[in-house]
């Protein structure tokens, strides 16, 4: 059988998106480049546009303070390149009586070659700060990664004056690992053998 050039060519299958991660309050939902580009372009409507992207109500707070421009070139680049990181970066939605409402993210770089450490960061929205959501979405990603790739430690890094950053990593079984990779941060560690 000869292939017909007129005929529309296979398109390819789409990149799989991972189902949310359910925690006792949380659902835990894929970064999809989709979203990101919403987010990107930040047009009058992106909260509404990302809302029926993820199927939760954004605030007008998003996004948190550590959701900084350079985050989308990074990971637009990154699910480019490894269609396969999808997934190691969340929202994280909350599940409430009325529906679910987007308070925070939570991210993971891969694992670094050199070291087999792979590097995450969490925000959470003011207004659901120091409500325990932030280790409840560490808890529940760590095991989801090292499901995925080779991970012999997670790191971490905050400044020395946030301590409700600190707070979570001492939560979910960091310990301090000294000076951070960037100027004035201290850097947290969690080993594979610690991970539940």
């Amino acid at each position: 059988m000869t292939y017909d050039q007129t005929e529309t060519p296979l398109t390819p299958l789409p990149i799989p998106i991972f189902e949310d991660i359910a925690t006792p309050r949380l659902d835990l939902v894929a970064v999809t480049p989709q979203s990101l580009l919403i987010q990107q372009k930040d047009s009058p409507t992106m909260r509404i546009e990302l809302g029926r992207s993820i199927g939760a109500k954004v605030p007008d707070e998003w996004p948190h303070e550590n959701w900084e421009p350079h985050v989308f070139e990074y990971l637009l680049r990154l699910f480019a390149e490894t269609p396969e990181a999808i997934g190691w970066c969340r929202y994280l939605v909350l599940r409430h009586e009325t529906g679910r409402t987007l308070i925070g993210s939570f991210g993971s770089g891969l694992p670094k070659p050199d070291t087999g450490e792979a590097e995450i960061g969490y925000g959470i929205l003011p207004a659901w700060q120091r409500q325990g959501f932030a280790p409840e979405a560490v808890v529940a990603m760590l095991p989801w990664l090292q499901s995925r790739r080779q991970i012999r430690a997670f790191v971490a890094q905050t400044f020395p004056h946030l301590r409700g950053s600190i707070r979570v990593l001492e939560k979910t079984g960091f310990e301090p690992a000294g000076a951070g990779f960037e100027d004035g941060t201290i850097l947290f560690r969690r080993g594979l053998a610690e991970v539940p």
